[in-house]
């Protein structure tokens, strides 16, 4: 009997060893894991939405079922898109311009079909382009302090996409430059100042294109699709330099963007239906990174990244959180930081760029959530007791210059963005008009597509002809021009012959 107590009791003392251990190692690990997270400055992160006056109250967000933000912001204005009868329009919004609009307020109202994306330009903050189901790009130039009634013809129309047009984004750093995606599974890079598609790529993708995203320095896009692959494309050369076969196995909407690092940031789902995040290298795509699983959510994660602190935001549509992270160098690469949640679920958002933050107040990032009926600013503060100005989360910036103009970058030239500090807070300086010019017809040699060409010959026949003789009247005027400035220099040395004489 006291033998077999004492084998009872060191079994127990075994289990309570064995126990304790495991949940020692376990304490140790999350104790290890604590600490590697601690050590950002960005783990204390404090969201905080703003009071209801503050607030943009009354607007009709658009129902339409697309999964874009739905929103865009500037250090001017807030742009939404809103129900329109008989047509599509969005709201712009002086940001000063809080609490109850008026619905008799002006709408930018020219598209004929519903809305589904709109972004301001990086380089004017009085642009905005917006692309439609009615299968149109159109520009617009916003007036100074806003719209005073409403605005139905744009800058320019860009017609060139045969089904709806759900993508838009400017390039990062070349002026006039706009990057679209429509259903009809095509890209188009297209130069706003001249109003023409320089950049058709239209068998790249067998299915719809559900995001695209210029890197750093807009040489490169990348691109997630219906078909389960994101794809790393150079558009200048157009072809794909890196592809991945499902990226996320899941068959609901993926999003990919490009960190400042050159890696690729995805969010998608997997076979069991459950988000997921993922971080590749373009150079090796076989396997991810780093991958992460979230929850069993069906709203698709809208990704919004911060290049100067390498932090991404993930703002789940249908969702009431916003969830951020830290990508770094180290392992697990993609660090979780916090969550911000509030009650109302959102349906879309707008990210604020860094010019428009308050770096008095140790700002790092705004958001504008939209709820059925109003729009909601959400401010993201790094709390800090010096009121001096933060050089550790206000590095310098991308400002609204651009590196290279339009033409410069179709002829292949790269530039990264003009930086600039926001020590004393971001001066916005005077922006220029959008003027579209349209270039001689002779410039403009007629552009078939591969199906007239094989269809028709006769149209290929005059087409050619028609090239011959633009080409004879190119040289006719190069030769003239040659003639007229040999005929300068000759006069110029007369005329010093001349003057010579008189002295």
């Amino acid at each position: 009997m006291p033998e077999r107590l004492l084998t009872n009791e060191s079994q127990a003392n075994l289990n309570f060893k064995a126990s304790f251990s495991l949940c020692l190692s376990r304490s140790v690990s999350a104790d290890m894991f604590r600490r590697v997270v601690r050590q950002s400055k960005f783990r204390h992160v404090f969201g905080q939405a703003v009071k209801n006056d503050q607030c943009y109250d009354d607007i009709r967000v658009s129902r339409v079922t697309w999964d874009s933000a739905f929103c865009a912001v500037n250090p001017k204005f807030v742009a939404i898109i809103v129900e329109a009868s008989g047509g599509g329009a969005f709201l712009v919004l002086p940001l000063h311009k809080t609490g109850r609009i008026d619905k008799a307020y002006p709408t930018v109202c020219g598209h004929t079909g519903p809305v589904l994306d709109i972004d301001w330009c990086p380089h004017n903050d009085q642009v905005i382009a917006s692309g439609s189901e009615d299968c149109t790009i159109m520009v617009w130039q916003i007036p100074e302090n806003g719209l005073v009634t409403s605005m139905s013809e744009p800058v320019v129309v860009l017609e060139g996409h045969s089904k709806r047009v759900g993508i838009i984004t400017w390039h990062p750093t070349a002026r006039n430059i706009l990057l679209s995606a429509g259903c009809d599974n095509m890209i188009m890079i297209w130069n706003v100042g001249t109003g023409e598609a320089l950049i058709t790529l239209e068998d790249m993708h067998p299915d719809v294109i559900y995001s695209a995203c210029w890197n750093r320095s807009g040489s490169l896009i990348c691109t997630a699709c219906k078909d389960k692959k994101v794809r790393v494309i150079d558009p200048r050369k157009e072809e794909i330099i890196a592809e991945k076969d499902k990226a996320h196995e899941g068959a609901r909407p993926m999003r990919a963007i490009f960190l400042s690092d050159g890696n690729v940031f995805t969010t998608g789902f997997s076979r069991m239906s459950e988000r997921q995040l993922a971080l590749w290298n373009p150079q090796n795509m076989e396997e991810p990174i780093s991958v992460h699983e979230m929850d069993t959510s069906n709203g698709v994660l809208l990704p919004f990244y911060d290049p100067d602190t390498n932090v991404v935001y993930l703002c789940g549509k249908g969702d009431s959180s916003i969830r951020y992270f830290e990508i770094t160098d180290e392992a697990p690469y993609v660090h979780y930081l916090n969550t911000f949640t509030t009650k109302e679920p959102q349906r879309g958002m707008g990210y604020m760029t860094k010019r428009g933050l308050d770096v008095n107040k140790c700002e790092i990032a705004r958001f504008y959530k939209l709820h059925e009926r109003k729009c909601e600013p959400i401010i993201m503060t790094v709390p800090r007791k010096s009121d001096l100005f933060q050089d550790d989360l206000y590095p310098d910036t991308a400002g609204p210059d651009p590196a290279l103009e339009a033409e410069e970058w179709f002829e292949g030239k790269n530039g990264e963005p003009i930086l600039i500090s926001l020590k004393h807070g971001y001066i916005p300086g005077k922006n220029r008009d959008l003027k579209v010019v349209k270039k001689n017809i002779l410039d403009n040699k007629p552009k078939m597509s591969k199906n007239t060409e094989n269809t028709n010959p006769a149209t290929k026949t005059a087409t050619s002809k028609g090239e011959a003789k633009l080409d004879e009247v190119l040289k006719e005027i190069k030769s003239l021009r040659e003639l007229v400035s040999s005929q300068e220099k000759r006069i110029a040395k007369l005329e010093e012959q001349l003057s010579q004489m008189d002295i």
